[in-house]
Formats: C-alpha cells, structure tokens, sequence
C-alpha cells in the first residue's frame, strides 16, 4: 500500500515539472515573440553594400598642377603650380613683390575659388637668354658664383657655400611665410632653393660649385620648417632632413623610366650622392608616401602624347610605384591635351592620390528612443592617402536633403593608406520626420575644416547631395521597403 502512495505521489511530482517546464516555455515563447513583435514595430535594422563608381575626380589637393600663370590650361584642376625665382621675390634689398607675383600668377583668383597651390622658390633656372634668377643687389654682395653656357641652357650658378647666400635666402623665405605661409593655400612647398630648376643638383663638371656638404645644405632646408608650418614640405632628394624632419619628396622626372627607376631606388634602398662637395646619404625611406606627399611632374625628354599613348602602361605602372599625390607644372593642360587624349587623360589622373568610399554600412534605429547606431567601412582604393587632417562626418538629412543633425567620426585620413579600411561605429540622436516612421537619412561626407563644406568625392555607387553620400538611399521605394 505504501508503494502504491509513493507511485502516485511520484507522478504528481513529475506531472508537476512537466506543467512548470510547459508553462515556462510557452513564458518564453510569449517573451521571444514580444521581443520579435518589439523588433519588428521599433526597431529597424538594414545592411547596405556599395561598390566603387570608376569615376575620376577633381578632389582636393591632389591631381595635376598646371602652372598658375597660364589660366587657360588650369580648368577644373584644384592645384596650381607657382615657381618664383629670387630675382622676381626681391628686385630691390628687402623690397619684395608679392604684388607683381600674385598679379601673375592669378593667386587672388584661384585662392577665391578654392584651388591650392604647389609652390617651389629657385635661386637658378636655365634658359635660352644669359640671364641671372638671383638679384642684382645680391650678386654685388657675393659674386663668387659662375655664368654658365651648356645643354641645360644659359644661367648664373651662385656659390652655395657663401654665407652671405645663406643669410639672405633665410630672410627670403621668412618673407614667403609671412605672405604665403599663415594658412593652408599654399599646400605643397618643394625646396627649391639649391642647384638647377630647384633640382638640387648642379653641373660641376661644367666648371660650376657643387653643392654644398651636409652642415650647410641644413642652412637652406630649416628656414622652411618655421615659414610655412601648414604646408607639407617636399625635397627632390632624400637626404637625411627628408627621416628627420617628415618632408615628402618630387620626382622631376616622373614618365621616364630610367630616371624614375634610379629616384624609387633611393627611397626604397638607399644610396649615397657623390655630385657634392662632400659624399651626403640619402638613407632609405620605404613607404615614404604613407606618411609624406610625392609630387613632381612629367619629365621633358619624352612628349607629352607619348606619355599619355603610346607609353600610357608604363607611365601608369611608373605612377603607381611612385605613390603620386600630384604632377606640374609639366602635366596635362585643360586646353590641349585634356581635349586631345580625354579617356588616357582620366586613366592617368585616377592613378594619382587618395580614391575613399564606403564599402559597406549597417544601420540600426530605434523608432521608441529615437537613436540610430550607424556603422560603416571607409577604404581608400587609391595610391596614397590625403595627407591634411580633414573631418569624416555622418549626417542626418531633414525632407528637404538639409543638414538636420551632424556627428564627427574619430577616421584619421592621414593614416588611410592604400588598401586600408576603417570601421566606425557612431550612436546617433536623431530626429524622425514629421508624419514618417521611417528611418531618417544618414549620408556621409568628408569636410574641408576650413570652409566646413564636404569636398570630396567619395569613390562609392550611392545617391548623393552634393557631396553628402546617402548610406540609406534605398530605405523606401514607392512606399515600399527596397
């Protein structure tokens, strides 16, 4: 009998546990459909993908530098190339003509319309005509120099040595930096200053002073340094200033293989440069371009058409091995060769600089809170990254496309180097639409801190205003979820 009570008090205990396990799956069940319902009526979650455009851009900072005085070959480009030589600077001790320079050179212009300039300073640049590029005043005070007449062409090589030189050319260029130097219009400054064109090099088996040793070619690079302190400076060799200051390098003779061949070896291995009075290092710097602007332009031993035709491939290979930021002055012009060669012109510029565009986006909003958590990919499918600190930044679209919300990101461009992405994760405040229950528009954009504008064209397939890139374009089609 006792066995019999046991029995059924033991099915009682588990009839019990079944009954508790059923209703707390149907608890759970209730629960997890509460949630799906909350999901679905609350929450929206949608993920996007874009693929890149293959368009060419007239982006910022980067591309082809025409030369600022030929107006007619500049177009659409957003940099333009000056080169001033002292004479031009300082025709009378200590009276510079900024006026004269900017007149010619449009600066007022073109600084209106927000192009940048690339700008190198030149103490001597060959010609046809025996002439001289430093002042009058200043050779009366030095003139240990020498007149020269050879293939490069007829000029006046001063004596780099003299310290006279010396001083003087630091006043020179505090001056620049006084006009030029207090923002960011003038981006690019290649030190010029030494040797032929600003090549820092000279023809001393022709007679002429070589360059100067280690101690005092520093003489004419640290000036620059203070001058211009928002530009990024750039030598056409890496010396050692190039590792220890962060400088760029230019190529002078970008297009021609031989030459490019032996410059991308001093960056890449190292070298020594024997052409001085005494032997300088030029320490290896590989990579250069992840940190530093490369610029220069087109050499001059090949024509133009032959290095947008028939050597296209190369000068494309020659390109994307240098990591070129921008080419001028000796680069393809609006008014020729841009309407001559259109396709190989666009082939050539889209192998110059940064190319970033989103990848991939995923957008969750919360209809009850109001907050939408906005993640994103940015890559850069260029060459190069942008080497100014400008702002990415998401934005919330009111019904008439306007900023109605803006959220900087912490993407550092600097550091978003060719192939490189970066994910962001941002949590926004937004506003919904009057009448709407639908998720805002979120649009992203790249801005120029100084205009606070977006300016760049981003590389991705994806609606846009203006320059703000809708990440959720297609959230509603025709009344309808896309």
């Amino acid at each position: 009998m006792a066995d019999r009570k046991d029995g059924i008090a033991e099915e009682k205990r588990r009839y019990g546990v079944k009954n508790i396990m059923i209703k707390a799956g149907i608890t759970a069940l209730a629960v997890a459909g509460a949630v799906s319902l909350y999901e679905g009526l609350l929450i929206e979650h949608c993920n996007y993908s874009y693929s890149t455009s293959g368009e060419t851009f007239q982006n910022p900072m980067m591309g082809f530098a025409p030369s600022a005085d030929y107006a007619e070959a500049v177009g659409e480009n957003t940099l333009v190339y000056v080169d001033v030589t002292w004479r031009e600077l300082e025709p009378v001790e200590g009276q510079y003509d900024f006026a004269g320079i900017n007149a010619e050179n449009h600066l007022e212009e073109w600084k209106a319309m927000g192009k940048k300039v690339v700008f190198r300073f030149v103490c001597d640049r060959p010609s046809e005509e025996a002439h001289m590029d430093i002042p009058d005043w200043l050779y009366g005070k030095t003139g240990d120099g020498s007149f020269y007449d050879m293939d490069y062409g007829k000029g006046y090589s001063p004596d780099y040595r003299n310290e006279t030189l010396i001083a003087y050319h630091k006043k020179a260029i505090e001056a620049l930096g006084r006009e030029y130097g207090q923002d960011s219009f003038f981006c690019y400054v290649e030190l010029g200053s030494v040797g032929h064109w600003g090549e820092w090099h000279v023809k001393y088996d022709e007679g002429l002073a070589r360059i100067p040793e280690e101690q005092v070619c520093r003489q004419y690079i640290t000036p620059y340094l203070d001058a211009f302190p928002h530009a990024k400076l750039l030598m056409r060799r890496p010396f050692e200033a190039v590792r220890e200051y962060g400088l760029g390098v230019y190529n002078d003779m970008a297009g021609y293989e031989k030459d490019t061949g032996e410059w991308l070896t001093w960056i890449q291995e190292g070298a020594v440069y024997d052409e001085a009075e005494q032997t300088l290092t030029l320490p290896a710097c590989p990579q250069i371009w992840n940190r530093a602007p490369v610029g220069g332009e087109f050499t001059s031993r090949i024509s133009m058409e032959e290095i947008l035709s028939g050597e296209k491939e190369r000068t494309k290979a020659l390109l994307q091995s240098s990591h070129m930021t921008f080419i001028g002055p000796k680069c393809p012009q609006a008014c020729e060769e841009e309407l001559l060669y259109p396709q190989e012109v666009d082939e050539i510029r889209r192998n110059l600089g940064y190319r970033y565009g989103v990848t991939d986006a995923s957008i969750r909003y919360n209809r009850l809170t109001g907050y939408a958590e906005v993640s994103f990919r940015l890559t850069n499918y260029g060459t190069a990254p942008m080497y100014f600190e400008w702002p990415v930044c998401l934005y919330q679209l009111d019904g008439n496309g306007q900023v109605a919300e803006r959220f900087e990101t912490d993407i550092r461009l600097t550091e978003l180097c060719q192939g490189m992405s970066e994910k962001v994760k941002v949590r926004m405040k937004v506003g919904r639409q009057e009448g709407s229950r639908e998720m805002p528009f979120i649009a992203v954009g790249i801005e120029n801190p100084e205009s606070g504008e977006t300016e760049v064209y981003l590389d991705m397939k994806a609606e846009s205003i203006g320059r703000k890139y809708i990440l959720n374009a297609d959230r509603v089609k025709n009344g309808k979820r896309g």
